[in-house]
């Protein structure tokens, strides 16, 4: 028989933690029109430790557009949907730990490390996504500057989030681990 993809408790805590990504994204990160920091990033973060890539894409998905249509910053832009869809995968590929599984970079690992998973986690979804593509939509929506001036407007943002997640991710990766070991993560 099948394993299950996604339990009844999966899901239930998969919307829990969308509905933390939303309160800490809307409500308690400094947000301007082109800026945001916070720790939004530690729900999606320990869901992608939990459940793996599928499961921390959704949940970032729906989070990002259920938080954009109930609490809206700006106009809403399905490119950053998408970007958030794939920083949980991201998240999932780097932070997720399964011995059954059939995908080579996480499989069969112990341990998270920092030089092998999260500063690569942080650097892509922080730099490339966060910075580079992200700033495309920023641009698009809001016109009045070039890309490249957006780029210099949202590089402190950044500058801030890559040590945030350095630091946060490791202290992240312990808590999971516990909440594997109370049964938390069984699907």
């Amino acid at each position: 028989m099948p394993k299950k993809r996604f339990t009844l408790k999966t899901i239930c805590v998969m919307a829990l933690l969308a509905a933390l990504e939303i309160v800490l994204n809307r409500f308690c990160s400094i947000n301007t029109q082109a800026v945001k920091i916070g720790f939004s990033f530690l729900p999606i973060s320990l869901c992608a430790m939990l459940y793996g890539p599928l499961a921390a894409g959704i949940t970032y998905g729906l989070s990002d557009f259920l938080g954009a249509v109930l609490f809206p910053i700006g106009p809403y832009h399905v490119g950053f949907t998408l970007g958030a869809v794939m920083m949980g995968l991201v998240y999932g590929l780097f932070l997720y730990r399964d011995p059954e599984s059939r995908v080579p970079l996480i499989r069969n690992r112990k341990q998270i490390h920092l030089f092998t998973e999260i500063v690569p986690v942080a650097l892509i979804n922080c730099v490339l996504i966060g910075l580079f593509i992200n700033t495309c939509f920023v641009a698009q929506l809001y016109g009045s500057k070039t890309y490249w001036g957006w780029f210099m407007y949202r590089l402190l943002q950044y500058l801030v989030l890559v040590p945030l997640h350095i630091v946060f991710l490791p202290v992240l990766t312990k808590l999971g681990d516990q909440l594997k070991r109370l049964g938390l993560a069984t699907r």
